[in-house]
Order: structure tokens, then C-alpha cells, then sequence
């Protein structure tokens, strides 16, 4: 479902229309605009400390069994790489090292496509307002989810020789 009601550009209602074979909302006065619905980006950070995974549980969550990775929105003028130092520091207070690319992930529930990382961190972590609580879960303890973030811990993961096993999520 479409954010926009109106047309941004000049405030004419918005119809379900096909625009180059796609189904898409568009303006009804024909203005051009077309609203497309493309994903946000969104960085995970793969957190490296003191010999084990990082996962942190966000005080938003309905679940408190849930822990995941540290994620957060690309902003205008960051690269991916500056973006997920940005959040390992805010998150966590912890200084990453470079950043290495695991992979790029659709997901789909959220409209996000995730841009993951293996960020090697010092430091002592300090949690911000977001989080209200972190683990530190050694490699061969970790699993994964399989949604978003959970494929990038699996995929990174592997990819060290470990075999992580799913968890299932429940729905609340």
C-alpha cells in the first residue's frame, strides 16, 4: 500500500494505473508522477568483539528473546561502508574496524534491501536509546533467522567454517 495519497506534485488524488507493464500508483491528472515504491537501503553490521557475534535487542521489539544484528539507514551522502561504522559506533559505542562486505539481501516484509558487513570492534560497548540489551554468542552458538539479517550471520558464518542452525520466528 502506497504512502502517497495525493500527488506530490500537484495534489491530485493517486489511482492504481499500469506503467510500463507494472502495476503502480500514479497521477490521476496525468503530471507524470509515478510513485514506484523502491526499497530503502539499510546497512547490518556483523559485530566482531572480544572473540564472539554481537546481537543486540532493540527495546522496540515485541519479542524479548530476539536478538539480532545492528542495522540502520543509509543516509544521503554516507557510503555503505561510513554508514555501518556510523551505527556500530551509536548502537554500541564500539570503534569498527574496516568494514567487509558479506552480501546483499532482500527483505521483503520491510521493503529494505540490506547492505551487511563483518565489522571487526573495540572498545566497551555503552548501548544507546534503541537498544536495551546485547550478548555476546560465540561462533559456534550462533544461529540464524531466516528473514533479512539472518541470511548474512548464516552466509558470514559459513563462510568461517561454522554450520549455524535456523531458528524459528515466531510471529507476535
Amino acid at each position: 500500500m502506497s504512502a502517497f495519497v495525493y500527488c506530490p506534485r500537484c495534489a491530485a488524488p493517486l489511482i492504481d494505473k499500469v506503467v510500463e507493464r507494472e502495476p503502480r500508483r500514479a497521477c490521476s491528472a496525468n503530471c507524470g508522477y509515478v510513485y514506484y515504491d523502491n526499497p530503502t537501503p539499510v546497512v547490518a553490521a556483523i559485530v566482531e568483539h572480544e572473540g564472539a557475534v554481537v546481537l543486540a535487542h532493540n527495546r522496540a521489539w515485541p519479542s524479548r528473546g530476539f536478538y539480532g544484528l545492528i542495522t540502520g539507514f543509509l543516509e544521503r551522502g554516507e557510503t555503505p561502508e561510513q554508514c555501518v561504522i556510523r551505527e556500530v559506533k551509536e548502537e554500541l559505542n564500539l570503534d569498527g574496524d574496516v568494514p567487509n562486505l558479506v552480501g546483499v539481501y532482500a527483505f521483503e516484509r520491510m521493503n529494505q534491501v540490506i547492505i551487511a558487513y563483518h565489522v571487526p570492534a573495540t572498545g566497551t560497548i555503552s548501548l544507546n536509546e534503541e537498544l536495551d540489551d546485547y550478548r555476546h554468542v560465540p561462533y559456534d552458538r550462533c544461529r540464524y533467522w531466516s528473514a533479512g539479517t539472518g541470511f548474512a550471520l548464516r552466509d558470514w558464518l559459513r563462510a568461517r567454517g561454522y554450520d549455524p542452525q535456523p531458528i524459528e520466528l515466531r510471529s507476535t
